[in-house]
């Protein structure tokens, strides 16, 4: 049987504070279409369907349509979906019941029985072959949050405290769960393992990737995986690789998410399994519907060269034009940086987001006394400072816009307490 393995959507980002409804409604649709083309028997979402917990209507409505229009397409479809630590596990579980009826199995959290066990029956959705039989079992495994599998007892008959201790929780789970599909799973029925956690030993993305546990463990074993599960599909990591093996990958985020995955592969990963074993991987690249540019570090000269060089199509909507992210080189202070960037973008159709300096590092001097506002007052303070970073004082130029802002925010405070008064 085929299974299709994607992950990392973020339904509803904003990119740096820009909608990307335009890039997410192009890679669903893509999406349908490979599903129409391919034929699997299932589709594998392991986690980050939304950005934020609280995602946008727009957003769930692409989600929603998604899920409708795959069952329209493909009815014998099998799709598996778990949330993400971006996502909620409640609000991914929500419409769960009515979602069955597409075929769709959405997990959002794990749950305790009264014994102590976990209910692992819950977590194991059978996928089936064209015919509708059981080829293999998918163990749904959502992002496991400290507070669901730590302090929880366990069921032994010294009932011995239970341990709160965030990485052994998550073994547990594993353990129990991969037992009882091991148990459900009849001879010659795969198991393929879902989940969304980082895996000791992948490569994280340089910017755009949250910490899942603030303060505690962040990666875990793949040896939670034993050689019984023919395929581990991951979310979280949005760089699309395996770990140690070809059995265990991570499928990547379908757009990147930030400017410094602009050179991923970004995929898709088609996978085939032969009986109760790994036969195949194929990763099908994903297109991009909106490029995306990140020009420099370079000095000015050289940026605005490359920014000349940029095809761009004006006849486009706004919402597929480029995004471009911009990194200059000074070598001094450059106050109209800005202005000249904007000068040779006027007209382009193009839309930049990301403006960076990259300034030289001088070493601020020591000082054997500390200095204060009070005994140098602002415009001195500003200059020592000034002087400190670029290693020279600034020139008459740059103190008169300092004094022309300096009265600004004085002119700003008397107009506040006049105000004040009169109240």
């Amino acid at each position: 049987m085929q299974l299709l393995h994607t992950a990392d959507w973020h339904l509803g980002q904003r990119f740096h504070g820009q909608e990307r409804h335009a890039e997410h409604r192009a890679f669903l649709t893509w999406l349908l279409d490979t599903l129409t083309e391919r034929e699997p028997d299932a589709l594998l979402v392991a986690g980050d369907i939304f950005d934020v917990v609280n995602p946008s209507l727009r957003a769930q409505a692409l989600f929603y349509d998604f899920i409708v229009s795959a069952h329209e397409r493909l009815p014998s479809l099998d799709i598996v979906l778990i949330a993400g630590n971006h996502d909620s596990g409640n609000r991914i579980e929500l419409p769960a019941p009515l979602m069955k009826r597409l075929r769709a199995h959405a997990l959002g959290r794990v749950n305790w029985q009264d014994d102590g066990h976990l209910d692992a029956k819950r977590l194991l959705v059978p996928l089936t072959d064209a015919t509708g039989d059981t080829r293999a079992w998918c163990l749904a495994l959502p992002f496991l949050r400290p507070a669901e599998v730590t302090g929880v007892a366990q069921p032994n008959e010294a009932h011995e405290p239970a341990d709160n201790d965030y990485v052994s929780g998550i073994t547990r789970v594993h353990r129990e769960l991969i037992d009882a599909a091991k148990a459900t799973c009849a001879p010659g029925q795969a198991l393929v393992a879902m989940s969304h956690a980082h895996l000791h030993g992948a490569a994280v993305s340089e910017a755009s990737e949250r910490p899942i546990v603030i303060g505690g463990e962040e990666s875990i074993s793949a040896a939670l995986f034993p050689p019984e599960i023919a395929y581990v599909a991951l979310g979280h990591l949005h760089r699309a690789q395996q770990v140690g093996e070809p059995r265990i990958r991570y499928s990547g985020s379908p757009l990147p998410l930030d400017f410094s995955e602009v050179n991923y592969p970004h995929q898709v990963v088609v996978v085939t399994l032969d009986g109760e074993t790994l036969a195949d991987t194929e990763a099908i690249p994903v297109p991009r519907p909106v490029a995306m540019h990140r020009i420099g570090p370079a000095p000015l000269d050289d940026v605005l060269t490359q920014l000349n060089a940029l095809d761009d199509d004006p006849a486009q909507p706004r919402e597929l034009w480029p995004w471009l992210e911009v990194r200059v080189m000074l070598d001094a202070p450059l106050p109209d940086l800005r202005a000249r960037i904007d000068a040779a973008l006027e007209g382009r159709a193009l839309r930049l987001l990301r403006l960076e300096r990259r300034l030289p590092n001088v070493a601020e001097k020591a000082t054997a006394t500390p200095v204060s506002l009070a005994t140098l007052g602002p415009r001195q303070l500003f200059a020592k400072t000034w002087e400190g970073r670029w290693g020279a004082p600034p020139d008459e130029e740059v103190l008169a816009d300092f004094d022309r802002l300096h009265q600004e925010v004085l002119d700003a405070d008397d107009s506040d307490e006049t105000q004040e008064s009169r109240v």
